[in-house]
């Protein structure tokens, strides 16, 4: 053990171990996105494993497994972006039609595994090649084309759901929109500090173990990865897909009310059963109520009860849910102040943080609850 191996040993072992755990989670739970999720964990222990192994004095790799393709950047994007895309839609597979994103790598694969399966002097052979060279920039090319084209998509895929669940949640954190950025980020850290290095290298020809910066920068967003992720709330009932309308649900035809009835009548009808069914049945209490169960509530389509509170009450679902829990905290703290915390007011309204009651509260009043209450 020592300062260059032991951190590396940490992060490889414990991306490995991680890896195992999310495959075991996702398939007792029937879950893609801790399945991927553990993939990615896999791809980043093989980007820490030759470095892990060089510090520690094992040559395998060089020697008996030289020439064996070892390297997976090519199927860091496409897993990431599909990461995505299960863990906004429960009901999301991989199917026959995703297979060209893996195309890239399998080509990668193939090339490097038709030497080595030829034996040691085909691989030097190749290795020494001029064609050989051009190829290895071209592959790293096509790396760093693949990470910016599926970041893009993940970043594309973030923002809209953002927008999205505001017309479909009450709990805007059913799903840690923190973990999606804090994960691009980190990411994106990583790929750019290893490249600095391998600029720097370039120029300044660094030593191996000068090499050993950016393998620790690895080990920490590995380490940030596998514990944050192990930790996200997963949300049984979520279905968000990327072709989804950013803006407000459109009305289909099915969702249209009977020929010859106006359909402004109809969402006034939905509006005033809304207003009952708050008044009577206070769902509003519920934290983590949603467009879905309301609908079904209301004995109408989603994306007619989404148009109605949109229309009729000019806001979206997230805000309209958030304003009554808000008057009905407003009214607890008139009646309860002198017994209850303003926290154990907001979780009786219906809010399910502190967190969430303090940005809704300042949305909707402009200030903070104690703020406002001191006025």
């Amino acid at each position: 053990m020592s300062l260059y191996t032991t951190p590396l040993q940490i992060g490889y072992f414990f991306s490995l171990l991680m890896w195992i755990l999310f495959l075991i989670r996702g398939y007792r739970e029937q879950r893609l996105s801790d399945k991927l999720l553990g993939w990615i964990m896999f791809i980043l222990a093989m980007e820490l494993q030759d470095y892990t192994f060089g510090f520690a004095g094992i040559n395998v790799l060089w020697n008996e497994l030289n020439g064996f393709p070892r390297g997976v950047g090519l199927l860091f994007g496409p897993v990431v972006y599909f990461y995505f895309r299960a863990q906004v839609n429960r009901s999301f597979k991989l199917e026959k039609k995703h297979l060209w994103h893996f195309l890239p790598y399998l080509i990668y694969f193939f090339y490097e595994f038709s030497a080595f399966i030829q034996g040691p002097e085909a691989v030097l052979k190749r290795q020494e090649s001029d064609y050989n060279l051009y190829l290895s920039y071209l592959f790293r090319i096509a790396r760093w084309a693949s990470y910016i084209f599926y970041l893009a998509k993940c970043l594309e895929i973030y923002k809209q759901y953002r927008v999205w669940s505001l017309h479909q949640f009450s709990n805007r954190e059913l799903i840690n929109f923190k973990w999606f950025r804090d994960f691009l980020y980190a990411m994106i850290f990583w790929l750019l500090f290893r490249e600095v290095m391998n600029i720097l290298d370039g120029f300044l020809d660094l030593e191996f173990y000068q090499d050993w910066w950016w393998n620790l920068a690895l080990v920490a967003v590995a380490l940030y990865i596998g514990l944050a992720g192990i930790a996200q709330r997963q949300p049984g009932q979520i279905q968000f897909e990327m072709d989804s309308r950013a803006e407000p649900p459109v009305l289909l035809k099915t969702d249209l009310p009977a020929e010859g009835v106006n359909s402004d009548s109809e969402k006034a009808a939905i509006a005033k059963k809304l207003i009952v069914l708050m008044e009577k049945d206070r769902l509003f209490l519920q934290p983590d109520l949603n467009l879905h169960e309301l609908s079904q509530h209301l004995q109408a389509s989603k994306p007619l009860v989404s148009a109605t509170i949109n229309h009729v009450f000019q806001q979206n679902f997230n805000d309209y849910i958030n304003n009554l829990r808000i008057e009905e905290f407003i009214r607890l703290y008139r009646e309860n102040h002198e017994k209850y915390t303003l926290l154990a007011l907001a979780y009786d309204s219906g809010f399910n943080s502190k967190a969430t009651f303090n940005r809704a509260f300042k949305k909707s009043k402009g200030t903070s609850p104690i703020e406002f209450l001191r006025q």
